[in-house]
């Protein structure tokens, strides 16, 4: 067997277990039917509620965690591309961590419709981004976005406000 031959195999056993795993996310999480996930890799684990709207999708190697008692919910046609972090969980900062000590901070996360994400973009606990909002590239979301905004940066900040046809400027 060539070494064609035998890579070919190897990628398409590769489709075939992550269509398995993805399968199975889909009916522990309220995954919309028309909700894709876009490559290998992608991760949502934790005992919170993940909600993930029609006509979005989820690009390779991102992660969504949803600790107990807390939700992510991605709304209607959002686009996330690849290796983006959502949490709602993350340890105190001001924590002494020398001392053992860490307290988590737990939030929900709330992604409006149409909203698009960038690559490599981190989105901590308790963000709301609103609707037809765009997060840049590489950004550090760390306050809520509203509606129609362009943020990007770390942390992450306002660029400037959408200039959609049809709507004030």
């Amino acid at each position: 067997m060539g070494w064609q031959l035998l890579a070919g195999l190897l990628m398409r056993l590769r489709a075939v277990y992550w269509r398995v795993i993805y399968r199975s996310l889909r009916s522990r999480y309220r995954v919309d039917a028309e909700f894709r996930f876009n490559g290998v890799g992608i991760q949502l684990y934790g005992d919170g509620s993940i909600e993930l709207g029609a006509e979005s999708y989820i690009g390779e190697l991102s992660t969504i965690q949803a600790c107990a008692g807390h939700r992510v919910r991605v709304g209607r046609r959002c686009s996330i591309s690849h290796n983006v972090r959502i949490y709602t969980e993350t340890s105190d900062a001001d924590c002494d961590f020398r001392a053992g000590e860490d307290r988590p901070i737990r939030a929900s996360v709330d992604i409006g419709d149409g909203v698009w994400i960038g690559t490599n973009v981190f989105i901590g606990p308790g963000i709301a981004i609103g609707d037809n909002a765009v997060i840049g590239a590489n950004a550090v979301v760390t306050r809520n976005v509203p509606n129609g905004e362009i943020w990007g940066g770390v942390p992450a900040k306002f660029i400037r406000s959408k200039r959609v046809e049809g709507q004030p400027r």
